[in-house]
């Protein structure tokens, strides 16, 4: 029987390739390629996220904090997965900043992460969820399918599955504490 969590997250928030959404999944590449949904379906979610061309910062950026384990690791998570060219507007000079300070770099990229796994149903209905970042406030789910934002970054690909994890491509990286 679910928990009444998982009841509210809409069952399990384990999704399908039917059920992803948005306006950048046709640049994931296709078929079983690298990178494309058959191929990241098996895959725990920072392995999966390593061959995915539009997270390329991302997976640096974990790798740079050493938390490519501690997220494989997990059983179901979500993900909010900044493009690279959410990382791209925050400048390179900050990004390697942040990357060259992994102390500082790990809260933000946890910031990232739900401890439960969610699909865009079970997110919509939530509304605010906490982050394994629990002391940068929740974050603010609004809106459903083409239109949901996550602390108003706009989800550009969601409903990626990964054998532990829901992904979500967001617009934006997330800043611990701006929403509080």
């Amino acid at each position: 029987m679910p928990s009444s969590s998982e009841a509210m997250a809409g069952g399990d928030g384990v999704t399908t390739n039917d059920d992803v959404f948005g306006p950048a999944c046709d640049q994931l590449p296709q078929g079983d390629e690298p990178g494309s949904l058959d191929s990241m379906g098996p895959e725990p979610v920072a392995s999966a996220a390593s061959t995915n061309p539009l997270l390329t910062k991302l997976v640096a950026a974990v790798e740079a904090t050493d938390l490519v384990d501690t997220l494989n690791s997990q059983e179901a998570i979500t993900v909010f997965a900044p493009a690279d060219d959410a990382f791209n507007a925050l400048g390179e000079e900050k990004f390697n900043e942040l990357a060259g300070k992994p102390d500082e770099l790990a809260p933000i990229l946890q910031y990232h992460v739900l401890g439960e796994r969610y699909d865009a149903e079970g997110l919509s209905q939530a509304g605010d969820v906490e982050t394994l970042n629990t002391e940068g406030g929740p974050v603010k789910i609004e809106g459903e399918g083409e239109n949901m934002t996550v602390n108003g970054a706009k989800v550009l690909c969601g409903n990626i599955p990964t054998k532990n994890a829901t992904v979500f491509v967001i617009d934006t990286v997330l800043t611990p504490g701006a929403n509080m």
